[in-house]
């Protein structure tokens, strides 16, 4: 039986994921103790063998129980059990967002609000996000674009597909700070501006025009084509320290338009390369 662990932060869409990975024919268990992974996996051994790939989700609700989420997986590794782990995680701001829109109380708010409790989980599921082979960063996702993501992991494992290094194009803009887990950063602040053009300005670089005048220059040019060849002459590297997750991000004043319409090029790029590659426009 093959088997996923679903974690991270509370709010990121784990609910969703499980309904995601149910209808992608995966057995779900929500909130798991870790230390009954092993008993469940010789329950499956012991019975008709039905269930070929099952999904548990373990995260910090489980209070105590999930501090043995470590020496569980280290012992399921030792037994050659074979298994994957997804993290789930959302910017600060938006997690904040999302348990005021449910008014639920975050579980490690400890009285002291949704914040300190978001930078309590942060800290203790650190270990654990070094551990995945998937990073989901669901701050600007709507649930089918969860999905999609979700079903191109699997799609791709089980075409094959031996690069298991998954990519996140990502946008922001300088003045709100540049994202803290970006593996490389890139300033497009070089680029000629759409926002002092009148016609531009109120668009964003998702829009054709705005595309199209970011595209035009051949200082452009040059960086796609020169960019794109380091991103992908390292990728190699990077599969071959063990790294799950890439997140390569482009910067510009606001994150509105040279920046996002560089990202979307990149994506694209990186989509036909055959690379399995998510994009996030962080600021828009």
């Amino acid at each position: 039986m093959k088997f996923l662990i679903v974690t991270g932060m509370s709010g990121a869409g784990k609910s969703n994921a499980v309904k995601i990975l149910e209808d992608m024919g995966f057995y779900c268990i929500d909130n798991m103790p870790p230390r009954l992974i092993n008993r469940f996996i010789e329950l499956s051994d012991m019975g008709t063998g039905e269930i070929e790939k099952a999904a548990f989700v373990i995260d910090i609700r489980g209070g105590e129980f999930f501090d043995d989420l470590t020496q569980s997986i280290n012992e399921l590794k030792s037994a050659g059990s074979k298994f994957q782990i997804l993290f789930l995680e959302a910017g600060d701001e938006v997690l904040i967002r999302r348990y005021k829109e449910t008014r639920r109380t975050h579980p490690m708010s400890g009285g002291e609000g949704i914040h300190a409790g978001i930078k309590r989980e942060r800290q203790r599921l650190q270990d654990i996000r070094k551990m995945s082979d998937f990073i989901i960063d669901t701050s600007t996702m709507k649930p089918n674009q969860l999905r999609q993501a979700i079903q191109e992991i699997f799609d791709n494992e089980e075409k094959g597909k031996t690069n298991r290094l998954s990519i996140t194009v990502m946008s922001f803009g300088y003045k709100y700070g540049i994202p803290l887990d970006a593996d490389n950063v890139f300033d497009m602040r070089f680029i000629p501006n759409p926002f002092y053009l009148k016609s531009l300005k109120k668009l964003t670089g998702n829009n054709r025009k705005v595309r199209d005048y970011v595209m035009k220059w051949d200082e452009t040019k040059l960086f796609i084509e020169n960019a794109n060849r380091l991103v992908t002459d390292l990728v190699p590297y990077y599969i071959k320290q063990g790294k799950s997750s890439l997140v390569i991000s482009f910067g510009c004043t606001g994150g509105q338009h040279r920046s996002v319409a560089v990202a979307n090029e990149f994506y694209e790029l990186l989509k036909n390369q055959g690379y399995r590659v998510n994009i996030i426009h962080r600021d828009l």
